[in-house]
């Protein structure tokens, strides 16, 4: 069934000015538009809503009983219209970001503070995952945008790059190697690493760029997350290879964050989103602002 707007809207504004001319003038349309207006909805009704004559508007039986309802679609709609139309206009609502937890921590705290300067009251719902996590949850429509890092390519999404960040070497200061600026890769060859899974992208891209240069590193301890392996590091177990963002130098006492060179080996961070899909306003206004920071 195909609801008459129009027609209902023309049928409310000349019941409450009393006449054609006065709801003409109010709608912005001709007396002759009005007319058709709601000559087509009692056409599709089969009622007359009103009586007319040259002098004269006056309800039907069947118009005084339909009137409150129409009032009320008539309201209805425009709310929906006007909310959306904010929406449109400042970029109001909420949306679903999935995010890897070292961007999570680090980088995605300041996008989200500028964002919340210029969008007071939008939500975000953030998801906690990894990178093949926050991958599948943006292709199947679980989040809006995901960041992290490159996995295998998918036909279906969308890659814009954030930024990149080195990995680098986590000891205590009492280390051999705390009081270089830098280290190198053959350094680690006696080193006792904490690795993170080899389920992780991070991993799985350290061990590829390792290995297209000789270089095979084995951990005495395996975890799944970054902070952990930071734990494990401040307790003395051993040491890490991690990227930067996960760890602040300063935020562990006693744990020192050193470049790694001889390469110097980035990973890169993207935000994702699917391809052929239109953001959310309130989506499209945060994907702005990370694009602003990576520029900057």
């Amino acid at each position: 069934m195909k609801i008459d707007f129009d027609g209902i809207q023309a049928f409310v504004v000349i019941a409450e000015l009393g006449g054609f001319s006065k709801a003409a003038e109010h709608l912005h349309v001709t007396q002759t538009a009005l007319t058709r207006r709601l000559q087509k909805l009692e056409a599709y009704l089969g009622l007359k809503l009103l009586d007319r004559t040259t002098r004269y508007v006056e309800l039907t039986a069947v118009g005084r009983d339909f009137l409150p309802q129409a009032r009320s679609i008539v309201s209805e709609m425009t709310v929906a219209v006007s909310r959306l139309k904010d929406m449109s206009l400042q970029a109001k609502g909420g949306f679903t970001l999935a995010c890897v937890p070292t961007m999570a921590s680090h980088v995605l705290p300041a996008a989200i503070r500028r964002y919340k300067e210029s969008h007071a009251g939008n939500r975000i719902r953030l998801i906690d995952a990894t990178a093949f996590e926050v991958r599948d949850a943006v292709l199947h429509g679980q989040a809006e945008l995901g960041i992290g890092v490159p996995t295998e390519r998918h036909p279906e999404l969308l890659e814009t790059a954030l930024l990149e960040e080195p990995l680098m070497f986590f000891c205590r200061e009492e280390h051999p190697l705390s009081a270089r600026a830098a280290v190198t890769w053959s350094d680690m060859r006696e080193a006792e690493l904490v690795v993170v899974s080899s389920m992780t992208a991070t991993r799985v891209f350290t061990d590829y760029q390792l290995a297209k240069r000789g270089i095979s590193l084995k951990g005495a301890f395996e975890v799944q997350h970054h902070a952990t392996a930071i734990s494990l590091v401040a307790a003395g177990v051993g040491t890490a290879i991690l990227p930067a963002s996960s760890f602040e130098e300063g935020a562990r006492p006693g744990v020192r964050r050193i470049l790694l060179t001889g390469p110097t080996i980035k990973r890169k961070i993207v935000i994702l989103r699917k391809r052929n899909t239109t953001l959310s306003p309130a989506a499209s206004a945060f994907f702005d602002v990370l694009q602003d920071q990576a520029r900057a």
